[in-house]
């Protein structure tokens, strides 16, 4: 069965063409001619080996581990009014460089890396300020809630309780584009207004509009767990483990911003 999810398709659809390069590469004198991708499903050429699990999860590993030691450095060398200086331009070039790699497919492990750093720069900042006004367990609830939802949704895709049907994949493209609008305008509404919106204020609104938020990114786990199984089946290069680690990333990432400011709603200044 070819599967439905738009990032494996355009994935598969990049191995195809550099297929279609290789072979197409004329041979020079005195070296043999490029070799071919073969066109049987689940297989690499000798020069290119395939992606694996265990890719994902080192690289995924290596992103949250640049991710941690930015924060850390932020922390750690910043007062918090101070830190909190640099999470606006690193939301930004956050932003700037997750869309880019996003839409552009990118799987250089340096541009994949430079975004872990910069989003590092800007949990460590938030986090530093999060910790300092609403107390010092705030910030390590989030971690431990964050990575135990990463680890249930795994659980629950490993044993077949949800599995990224059509459908799911539908609805879940459908949720991730309408989250991403509603966050976009409401940024945008506090950057004119210098005042949190009533999706943010920490009121009965604010506090559905979270909990939704940590159900749709808790779900992407499905999508980027799916993402990685199918690319393995279909023998996508090594390379494009760095794209299943990136989404993996980004999920994790936005899981824990959502569930830090849930907690924030109920712990008092």
């Amino acid at each position: 069965m070819r599967t439905t999810n738009p990032m494996l398709t355009r994935l598969t659809a990049d191995a195809e063409r550099e297929r279609a390069a290789a072979s197409a590469q004329p041979q020079v004198f005195g070296q043999p001619a490029a070799q071919p991708y073969p066109t049987v499903e689940g297989a690499a050429p000798p020069s290119v080996r395939p992606m694996t699990v265990d890719d994902v999860v080192v690289r995924t590993i290596g992103l949250v581990a640049l991710v941690v030691a930015a924060a850390g450095a932020i922390w750690l060398t910043t007062e918090p009014s101070d830190g909190l200086a640099f999470a606006f331009p690193a939301m930004i070039v956050g932003l700037v460089l997750g869309l880019v790699i996003a839409f552009a497919r990118v799987t250089n492990p340096f541009v994949i890396s430079a975004y872990a750093v910069v989003m590092g720069v800007f949990l460590g900042a938030i986090s530093q300020w999060f910790n300092t006004v609403f107390g010092g367990g705030i910030v390590m609830q989030a971690v431990i809630a964050t990575l135990g939802v990463f680890l249930l949704m795994g659980l629950l895709y490993k044993s077949g309780v949800i599995r990224a049907t059509p459908k799911f994949m539908k609805f879940m493209v459908a949720a991730l584009v309408g989250a991403a609008a509603v966050i976009l305008i409401n940024l945008v509404i506090t950057l004119l207004t210098g005042q949190p919106t009533i999706l943010r204020d920490g009121g009965p609104i604010a506090i559905i509009v979270s909990l939704v938020f940590i159900v749709i990114a808790s779900l992407s786990f499905i999508l980027s767990f799916h993402e990685v199984e199918e690319g393995v089946r279909l023998g996508l290069p090594e390379r494009y483990a760095w794209a299943c680690a990136f989404g993996i990333l980004v999920s994790l990432i936005w899981l824990y911003i959502e569930v830090l400011r849930l907690l924030s709603y109920f712990s008092g200044e």
